[in-house]
């Protein structure tokens, strides 16, 4: 069981018969009364957001999710073919169950597949991925405005802001929680 003292971002908690992720949350004391807490909450298989109320000392159980090591293989259209590390077992999964995930998918990657009583949620991605750029406007040498960037289309098709200097061909991490660019490789 999770009180609402314990709650932290990204913890998996089982509300209403459904597999909610805690987004944020924010412990309110009014003048009178007792405290609440406001917790934004996603629900993991629908992908709905939605911000609720509770007393403080409210008790939820906390969702038991499985995490095991995944290859991705191919994409086939909307299908995203993958490979368990362990038994070789091969599973696809949609564009809509990936959500963003899609874009930062690379041939050959290890991530790790996130389960609930034996159904196949999603993917949990490393924190940083090293993308080359696919097509970017060249720099030009009078563009030395501080921070100045342009945007990069990446080898999955994903569009990042990027300093002046990097160029067609490089190689580039990107932090997948934030989508932004973070250095060139």
């Amino acid at each position: 069981m999770i009180s609402t003292g314990e709650l932290r971002k990204g913890v998996a908690i089982e509300l209403d018969g459904d597999l909610w992720q805690i987004l944020d949350y924010h412990h309110i004391k009014m003048g009178r009364g007792s405290a609440q807490v406001r917790i934004t909450l996603r629900n993991i298989k629908r992908g709905q957001t939605v911000e609720r109320s509770f007393q403080a000392g409210t008790k939820w159980p906390r969702a038991q999710l499985d995490r095991r090591p995944v290859q991705f293989l191919y994409r086939d259209g909307d299908d995203f073919h993958f490979m368990e590390a362990a038994t070789y077992d091969q599973f696809h999964l949609t564009a809509d169950q990936l959500d963003e995930a899609v874009h930062y998918l690379k041939d050959g990657m290890t991530l790790d597949r996130t389960s609930y009583q034996g159904e196949t949620i999603g993917v949990e991605l490393p924190v940083t991925v090293d993308l080359v750029v696919r097509d970017t406007e060249p720099g030009f040498a009078g563009d030395t405005q501080t921070g100045a960037r342009k945007p990069a289309t990446t080898e999955t098709g994903l569009v990042v802001q990027v300093p002046i200097f990097v160029e067609s061909g490089d190689t580039i991490r990107i932090d997948t929680r934030t989508g932004e660019y973070q250095t060139r490789v």
